[in-house]
């Protein structure tokens, strides 16, 4: 009898298998941003936005934090575990949005309004953290503008969740410049023609979109809300306004509801430059490394910390 071939496995498992094997042995933790593809969400040991991941790795007892997102999310880690490598396996995966603000821009524009404490989005770099009173994420935003005494805040870098954060406060905020180019694809025209073709769902959107657009949409979320809002929430159909890899995500966790992206357009070209390839390639290497300069992590630090201290 002719002995049977085993079947061939996929390149994909093998090379997860190989990440697996390797994360073990050099004492890793795997972080995937939502907007990842699925393949490196797939093999994650922690799937979420850039803040919850980098506080996820800071409690786990590790010696690498490899993470699949974008430059300032793995700063953001540095930040939070200096004592640990961590590890970006595509140095080339930046982003717009927070390079809409550098230090000398944040440091030049606070000299003109003396007194009006700055708040950046966790979007931004660590040396532009270090520059601003306090950090958030998209959504403790409006909370974290709201505790302060000042009736002036400085909000940067994304002028479209300054905007959404405006709406929700009385405080008078002070737009940066700057937005998400990714984000500006979901347009108004887009919602209206889906909610004709889907009368039974409702619209989540990201506050990085456009005031015409939030002004449609039945939620405006941040992904951990949008993770939440599939889960819990009872509309059989969300049109989803943010980075398309996030339905991989929702679909996992609800697999009996469906998703349709607010446009097919809606993709980062950033996150999506981690491939399995690159995250085996950078537990083989160790690099490429992220390091924040201790001064610059220091002054970083605190403004996450105020952030944390809101409740």
């Amino acid at each position: 009898m002719t002995a049977t071939a085993p079947p061939a496995r996929t390149a994909d498992v093998e090379l997860r298998e190989r990440i697996l094997r390797l994360k073990q042995e050099r004492r890793a933790v795997i972080l995937a941003h939502n907007y990842q593809l699925g393949e490196v969400q797939d093999v994650a040991d922690f799937v979420g936005d850039s803040l919850e991941l980098s506080r996820q790795a800071a409690a786990a007892e590790v010696e690498v934090i490899v993470f699949c997102g974008v430059h300032f999310m793995a700063e953001t880690a540095a930040i939070l575990s200096p004592r640990r490598t961590v590890l970006l396996p595509d140095p080339e995966a930046g982003c717009p949005l927070a390079d809409c603000a550098t230090a000398e821009q944040v440091r030049a524009r606070r000299a003109e309004l003396p007194g009006v404490p700055a708040v950046c989005y966790v979007n931004t770099s660590a040396a532009v953290k270090a520059e601003c009173d306090l950090c958030c994420t998209s959504a403790n935003a409006a909370r974290v503008v709201e505790s302060l005494e000042q009736d002036r805040v400085l909000f940067l870098p994304d002028r479209n969740l300054g905007a959404w954060v405006q709406s929700q406060t009385a405080k008078q905020v002070i737009l940066w410049p700057g937005a998400c180019l990714t984000h500006l694809y979901v347009q108004a025209r887009d919602i209206e023609r889906l909610r004709r073709e889907h009368p039974e769902a409702e619209v989540m959107v990201h506050p990085e979109c456009t005031p015409d657009v939030i002004a449609l949409a039945d939620h405006v979320l941040s992904t951990g809300g949008m993770v939440r809002m599939a889960r819990e929430g009872a509309a059989p159909t969300l049109i989803v306004g943010t980075e398309v890899g996030i339905i991989h995500r929702l679909q996992k966790e609800a697999p009996d509801k469906r998703f349709v992206p607010a446009s097919r357009r809606i993709v980062c070209p950033n996150m999506k430059k981690i491939t399995l390839e690159k995250v085996l390639w950078a537990l083989e290497d160790m690099r490429p490394r992220v390091t924040v300069a201790e001064e610059i992590r220091v002054r970083a630090l605190g403004s996450i910390e105020r952030m944390l201290a809101v409740r």
